[in-house]
Formats: structure tokens, sequence, C-alpha cells
């Protein structure tokens, strides 16, 4: 067992905190770790969080409720309904708003002391060091793997501890990545996934509580390194399994090669991340180009076929539980796993062309060039998914 790290306070501690914030901060004033000097340090420290969805919510509601005096949001999205189950600072009320206006009004009502500095703008190597510059600490909740990237580089760069956490369905992981001090996101992940080999949220799904349970996490470290106690979860990832009720710990260890923060780091100066991780593979850019169309066409070949003037066979890629929410008429199921594996191609026409569709297009262009890898030339897909069918061809289906 290494010796537990232990680091400084991060933070130097405010002048003084007023009547009120005594009144407000007395359960954390008599925890003798964290007393006036704690808190003062709390009021004085800097903290952005980079999103404000699943693992943002629970974060800015926990750090505004301790008394972080500044709070920066990141964020460029709007509220939609299905945001509501798990991304708990905004409400019904909000859909439709920018969600960093949503966080800053609930963030407001739990804690007027904060400041609030809204950054509603999409994160990327153009503007991510001037954000960063002004922020003591980093609290990350992305959910894809090119802002990881991006937000770990910057803070190895400018030197600032890195809040990471991760959710998928059940499972969870944290960890605080600090190149001074230890290993940076590059050492355990040197390389991306290929590219749609990690479904997305959107695509996999999260069980809401999930993300309090991480953001917590994630808060608890902040307040630790901001305050100088405890010892944080730096060179260690904590893994929670929900359905287990089980967490465990891996020692991550510092990479003496590592791209990043190595003896001969070979990344000193942002990347293009979005090229660097890959939305599809090659393979998969290469069949969807030229084979490629969008739901009102589909929609005219659907109703050729019912005609009679033509015929094809229409396969949704998605997996049964999305099956079971919406359907694009017509359509056959085998999901993608089974292409990827190629016991669907037993099950494909050799006398009539394939159209293969998912929710917006990703696991489809993956399935195509596997097909089309079998020889299928004639095979397309539908660019946008079943998103796009219910968005513009049968708004009365259910969106998800």
């Amino acid at each position: 067992m290494s010796n537990p790290i232990v680091l400084p306070p991060l933070v130097e501690p405010a002048t003084d905190l007023s009547i009120d914030e005594v009144r407000r901060y007395s359960r954390h004033l008599i925890i003798p770790d964290v007393g006036m000097n704690g808190q003062k340090r709390l009021k004085n420290a800097r903290v952005l969080c980079v999103g404000a969805g699943g693992l943002g919510s629970p974060a800015l509601m926990y750090l505004a409720a301790a008394g972080v005096g500044t709070l920066g949001i990141v964020e460029f999205d709007v509220v939609d309904e299905s945001n509501l189950q798990r991304q708990i600072i905004h409400g019904a009320s909000d859909i439709g708003r920018p969600k960093a206006e949503s966080a800053r009004d609930s963030i407001k009502e739990i804690n007027p002391y904060v400041d609030v500095i809204m950054h509603e703008e999409r994160l990327d190597s153009t503007n991510v060091m001037g954000i960063f510059a002004d922020y003591d600490l980093i609290v990350d909740g992305t959910d894809n793997f090119a802002t990881r990237y991006l937000v770990n580089d910057a803070c190895v760069l400018l030197n600032k501890p890195y809040v990471w956490g991760s959710i998928f369905r059940f499972d969870g992981q944290a960890s605080v990545f600090w190149s001074e001090f230890g290993p940076c996101y590059r050492c355990l992940y040197p390389e991306p996934p290929p590219p749609g080999m990690v479904p997305s949220c959107a695509e996999g799904g999260v069980l809401g509580v999930l993300c309090g349970s991480i953001g917590s996490i994630q808060v608890t470290e902040a307040i630790k390194l901001i305050v100088g106690i405890g010892e944080p979860l730096v060179g260690r990832l904590k893994v929670y399994d929900a359905l287990e009720m089980t967490y465990r710990e891996v020692r991550v260890r510092k990479d003496p090669d590592c791209a990043v923060c190595g003896e001969h780091a070979t990344v000193t100066e942002l990347i293009d991340y979005e090229a660097f991780c890959g939305s599809i593979s090659t393979e998969a850019a290469d069949a969807a180009r030229d084979s490629t169309i969008n739901v009102r066409e589909l929609k005219q070949m659907l109703d050729e076929r019912e005609r009679g003037e033509r015929d094809f066979v229409l396969i949704d890629v998605r997996e049964p539980v999305e099956w079971e929410i919406s359907q694009i008429p017509g359509a056959i199921l085998i999901p993608k796993g089974e292409f990827m594996d190629g016991s669907a191609l037993e099950k494909l026409p050799t006398d009539k062309p394939v159209v293969l569709h998912c929710k917006v297009g990703g696991r489809s262009a993956e399935a195509l060039a596997v097909v089309k890898g079998a020889g299928f030339t004639d095979a397309i897909h539908v660019g946008g998914g079943i998103a796009a069918w219910v968005d513009q061809i049968e708004p009365h289906q259910a969106a998800y």
C-alpha cells in the first residue's frame, strides 16, 4: 500500500465570513477539519463545472450549498424534457430554456451568496485555455470522449486539478487527475475507444440517481482539495456498481510515457479532439458516403413500396428496449450487435436493397460498413434515424 497523498489547501482563505454566512454554514464550521478557515477557503474558491447536465446538476447544487464563492458554468445546450429524469437542477418550467440560465437561477435559490459566471458556448480548443485560466479547479460533467481529452489536456497545460466522473446505465467512475501530483486522464486512457464501441447515455441510458451518486463524489473531492483535508482521489479510480451496491478502487499510476504529462510529452498544445476521438469509424464514414438518405426520402420510398412500385427491406439496428418505444412502420429489428458479429448477414435478402436505420445514424453507419463489406453494394442508411423520423414525419410517436 502506497503512502496516502496529502496536498496543501488549493485556495487561500477569504478575509472573513459575514454573520449571515456563519449562520448558513454553521454545520461546516463545527467540523474541526473545516472550521472557519476551511469555509473561508470555500468562499474564496473559483470552481468551473463543464456541463450542467446529469453530473453537472448535483455538482453545481452541492458546490453552491457548500459555499463555493464563484461557480462557472460551461453549457450551450437547452433543457429538454428527457433531461428531467436525472438533471435535477432543471425543472419542468425550464424546458426550452438555456441550461446555463436555468442552472444559475437554481443556484441563486440555493445560495444567493454565490457568484455565477455563465459561459454559454461550446468548449473547444480555441476557448478552453482562456475560460479555464480564471478558475482554481475544474469539475467535469461531460458525456463524450472528445471533451474529456480536451479538458484533461488543458488542465495539464495549465496545471489545474481535474475532478472527473463518468456514468453509464448502473455504473459510475470518479477520480482526480492532477499531473503535478499524480496521473492525468490520458495515463488511465491513453487512447479513446474505437468510434461506436461505447454507446452514449442517449443510446444506452443511465439510471437517473446514479448522477447524484457520482456527482456527490466529485463535489466531495473538490471540497477536500480546496480546504486541504483528507486523501484526494489522486492516483485512484473509484468504480461504483449501483446494482450490486459495491465500490472498488483501482490504483492509477502516472505514465512516464504519457503523451501529455509524460517525461517526453508529444502533445504540448491543444489538438483537434473531434478528429482524435472520431464520431464514427473511418469504415463507417466511407460506407455512408453517397449511401445516406434522409427521412423524407425514406417516406417516399415506403410509399412507393406500399404501392408496389419498388421493393426493399428496412432494418432497425437499435436495441429491443428502444424498439418498444417507437418504430418506423414496416421496419424489422436486427440489433447492431448481430451485424458486428456477422450473424445478421444470413438474414439479409440478396434480391432486394437493404436500408438501415438507428436512433440518429451512427450505429446504422457502422452496420452499413459491415453490410457493404460483405458485398451488399446497394445498401444504404438513414441519416438522422428515427429521431428525425419522429421529428419530421410522425410527431405523434414518442421521442426519447
